[in-house]
């Protein structure tokens, strides 16, 4: 019995996991609940997610990526051996190698990181490819041709932007602002304009249900509960899009910013290449109603929202397990 190559989507928010020829076989959240008196992991993936926020003192929630870097080795590896057990792909006499995605502009001691704490899991050898251009394969884009395309990939840690052509990465940035922070800045929005005080998953829920980020494309309503800061009891109160709009508006702006500022590093002649093929935006993030609009209007260009957004980096390290042996010749040059 021979182990599968695999293909690792390590999120700050989601860790998703593709095996050569089967597909995306786990998508669970980057949680880890952990005992806080012996160390001890307690759950992983879906069952802690549903224990953030309601905790006894000692048992805590962690989430060991933070900005889409490890924060937390030790809790990183555990949760890693943890999915990879899960999904059973070690032979008996052979470890799986792993293709990772990580952000543009991380330094080489976290890409070390990241690659120590996939090998102590059980990789046999690990390759780093950077995530947007995972992202924009996955998203069907044929970034092998010498013509322009561009990807934004909003996750929950970092948004990536880049610029592709030739295979390979023209002009990127990344910035530390993606679907966490969205979560942070309703949170806050709440307390300051409410008195109240909510848990991130309530935050979550805002934005799933109600938020939008481009002026009157929403009009939704949703009752939160939370407590009340004045009197300290449990209070409701109803939010609406147009509030969510204005508390998002700094932070999408700040990724509205990034793209811009691809766009104009970016050489002329892909630069037309974008007017016709448009902007992709995949990730998680992504889903925030009315980014599309929005970049759109802001960018003069067509945007469009990738199938399966969410997937879109673990289906392109799927295509990239295909051509694994390429990639091995590539790091031995």
């Amino acid at each position: 019995m021979f182990s599968r190559d695999i293909g690792i989507d390590l999120g700050t928010a989601n860790v998703l996991i593709h095996v050569k020829g089967k597909g995306i076989v786990l998508d669970e959240p980057s949680v880890v609940a952990m005992d806080r008196t012996n160390g001890r992991v307690l759950e992983v993936g879906d069952a802690a997610r549903k224990m953030v926020g309601r905790t006894p003192g000692n048992i805590e929630a962690i989430r060991p990526l933070k900005d889409g870097v490890i924060a937390d080795f030790d809790v990183t590896e555990a949760m890693l051996k943890y999915f990879i057990n899960k999904i059973n792909v070690r032979g008996f006499f052979s470890k799986p190698r792993m293709l990772i995605c990580c952000p543009t502009n991380i330094t080489k001691v976290e890409q070390k990181a990241i690659k120590e704490a996939a090998e102590k899991s059980g990789g046999k050898k690990v390759y780093l490819e950077e995530e947007p251009k995972v992202a924009a394969i996955g998203a069907g884009m044929d970034i092998f041709q010498p013509s322009g395309n561009m990807v934004v990939d909003i996750g929950g840690g970092t948004t990536d932007v880049a610029v592709l052509s030739m295979g390979d990465i023209v002009t990127a940035q990344s910035i530390k602002m993606a679907g966490d922070k969205f979560d942070v800045e309703i949170l806050n929005f709440v307390k300051r304009k409410y008195k109240l005080l909510i848990g991130e998953r309530t935050a979550e829920d805002i934005k799933v249900h109600v938020a939008t980020v481009f002026k009157g494309a929403r009009e939704e309503s949703i009752d939160i509960r939370g407590r009340d800061m004045v009197t300290g009891l449990p209070r409701t109160i109803t939010i609406h899009s147009a509030e969510i709009e204005e508390a998002l508006r700094e932070s999408v702006g700040l990724i509205v910013q990034a793209a811009k500022t691809v766009l104009e590093q970016t050489p002329p002649e892909l630069s037309a290449d974008i007017i016709d093929r448009g902007v992709i935006l995949t990730g998680g993030g992504a889903l925030i109603h009315g980014i599309d609009q929005l970049l759109s209007e802001e960018l003069k260009v067509p945007v469009f929202l990738a199938e399966e957004p969410m997937h879109c980096v673990a289906k392109g390290t799927g295509i990239m397990l295909e051509n694994i042996d390429k990639i091995e010749k590539r790091s031995i040059v």
